[in-house]
């Protein structure tokens, strides 16, 4: 049986996602654990909102 951060991690391959951005901690610990297995970029950031305008950002400047 697959875990939810292993699901998450297999759509956002079949999705062709090569960057996400985060602030670890508490309740996503299992998907930071689920991370080092796969070839997607993390970008950490200081807080959560930083996060969201970073996430934002490099969508407009990227168009992905």
């Amino acid at each position: 049986m697959l875990t939810g951060a292993q699901i998450l991690f297999k759509v956002l391959e079949q999705e062709n996602v090569e960057v996400i951005f985060g602030y670890p901690g508490g309740a996503v610990m299992d998907i930071y654990d689920e991370m080092v297995h796969h070839d997607i970029k993390h970008i950490l950031v200081r807080h959560e909102q930083g996060a969201i305008h970073a996430a934002d950002g490099y969508a407009r400047a990227s168009g992905r």
